[in-house]
């Protein structure tokens, strides 16, 4: 089951985090279809945050197909957004570290990694060739 996180400094309202957070989980696998998304009770007790919100998210996630409410039972994954392979999520994830390790010791600190990564991938590939 996932275990949801926020970061107040981000900006990102918090329903949007959730929305994120679930979403990235299905495409890296750690959530399949049929996989139980924590109660809203659950999520409220853990983050202090209002049921509404917990809602919001569930619903944005239902409206995208993502996930599906089951009354009395909770809120399940339905969707399978081509997960990587463990093994190779396993192997990028590394593969990865390893450009962050580098990022940093040239000084770069997250914001300015996260920057530099969210342009790499916007990058069209046109600009890309050399």
């Amino acid at each position: 089951m996932i275990e949801f996180h926020l970061d107040a400094r981000s900006g990102v309202p918090t329903y949007l985090h959730l929305v994120q957070q679930v979403t990235h989980a299905i495409r890296l696998g750690i959530l399949q279809p049929g996989g139980q998304l924590p109660t809203v009770k659950d999520v409220v007790g853990s983050l202090a945050i209002t049921p509404n919100t917990v809602l919001k998210a569930y619903r944005e996630l239902d409206l995208g197909g993502l996930v599906e409410g089951r009354r009395g039972q909770g809120t399940f994954v339905s969707s399978d957004l081509a997960p990587v392979a463990p093994s190779d999520a396993e192997a990028l994830r590394r593969s990865l570290q390893r450009c962050i390790d580098g990022a940093r010791a040239a000084g770069l600190d997250d914001e300015s990694i996260a920057a530099l990564f969210g342009d790499t991938l916007r990058r069209p590939a046109s600009r890309r060739v050399a």
